[in-house]
């Protein structure tokens, strides 16, 4: 059996440093950190708020930006409205770009409340980076707060499960005998059950008239009650294997409490699992909620979370004449492979053991 590595020999910088050396989860490092300050900073760096809407530019296509003028000059970013109208012969909604009149593209200036962005257009114009959707929602700043629901969802979650298996599955490992046996019997029927089933079913029962927050609260819980399950099982063959070394049974003699002996000598022993585990769940959580916002069974509209937005990408129309839809997807794809990747590095730096298995 290969050796536990000890958590508090590898220090954080040294993780930090794998993760660094490493090109593929060095990207993944920088590419999450943009993505989760661009999405704190959403309300700044987001041109358009939550509600806004234009039902006059359902499925308006991305916005050109120029820095080119019509006399080939190099001029100060400026963009051009579209102008709707109905394609008799194809019997569908076009749009093309109204070149009578121009709108600068401004940076760090202040909407009608006196609220700062970093970037905003003239007065009359419109600038929609990634189109708009059915409704006329800008989708840019859309998937910026949508972002900070699917981003912080699993995290959430975490704050739960995590603490609720390290200590579930501790005090299993520690005490054995027939209080491991029913504990673990406990945890394998929750594993038993198909967890994502069983969100499909209690998304599909709770009240219409709930609001986002209170959905979101409560896919957050289940999502952490389901989870812990597993986690607790690992936890605890680490704790069969931990209790017998010297400084557990040195701990005992000096009459220690089995509570004290578990969150301080044993349980700080599996961190180094724990912080992998950590970084390769996240994306199950996230993909979860992506999932139940897709079915209609997670966030409602009109909050965005980046699964609700991707169900308008699921017409096979929208996919071929409105690829900006598939944005969201793409984002969820970027944000769990990055994660990956970096819980792949930190398990590597953590136990070098595990690169010969």
């Amino acid at each position: 059996m290969a050796k536990l590595p000890d958590f508090h020999a590898v220090q954080g910088e040294n993780v930090l440093k794998a993760i660094l050396r490493d090109k593929f989860a060095r990207w993944a490092f920088f590419i999450l950190v943009i993505m989760y300050l661009v999405v704190f900073l959403a309300s700044f760096i987001s041109p358009y708020a939550k509600e806004y809407s234009n039902r006059d530019k359902a499925y308006c296509p991305p916005s050109k930006i120029y820095v080119i003028n019509e006399q080939g000059k190099l001029s100060l970013p400026y963009t051009y409205n579209y102008k709707r109208f109905f394609d008799k012969e194809n019997f569908s909604t076009k749009y093309i770009e109204d070149r009578t009149q121009k709108y600068k593209v401004k940076y760090f200036s202040k909407d009608e409340n006196g609220k700062r962005h970093f970037y905003d257009v003239e007065k009359g114009g419109e600038l929609y980076l990634l189109g708009t959707d059915i409704n006329g929602r800008d989708n840019f700043s859309r998937l910026l707060y949508g972002g900070q629901i699917s981003l912080t969802i699993g995290f959430l979650a975490l704050l739960i499960s995590f603490p609720l298996g390290m200590i579930y599955g501790g005090i299993s490992g520690y005490l054995g005998g027939k209080t491991d046996f029913i504990m673990m019997r406990i945890a394998e029927a929750i594993m038993s059950i198909p967890s994502f089933y069983l969100l499909i079913i209690l998304a599909s029962i709770l009240p219409a008239n709930m609001s986002s927050v209170q959905r979101f609260s409560l896919i957050v819980v289940i999502l952490a009650l389901i989870g812990w399950a597993g986690f607790s099982r690992v936890v605890r063959g680490m704790v069969l294997s931990i209790k017998k070394r010297e400084f557990v049974i040195a701990s005992e003699a000096l009459g220690s409490s089995n509570f004290r002996t578990i969150t301080k000598h044993i349980l700080p022993q599996t961190l180094s699992y724990v912080i992998v585990a950590i970084t390769l769940s996240v994306p199950s959580f996230i993909l979860s909620e992506s999932g139940l916002s897709f079915l209609g069974l997670g966030i409602q509209q009109p909050d965005a979370s980046w699964g609700n937005m991707l169900k308008e990408a699921q017409e096979f129309i929208n996919i071929v004449s409105r690829p900006w839809l598939l944005t969201p997807g793409f984002l969820i794809f970027v944000a769990v492979l990055s994660f990956n990747l970096i819980g792949d590095t930190i398990r590597d730096a953590v136990d070098p053991n595990s690169k010969e298995r």
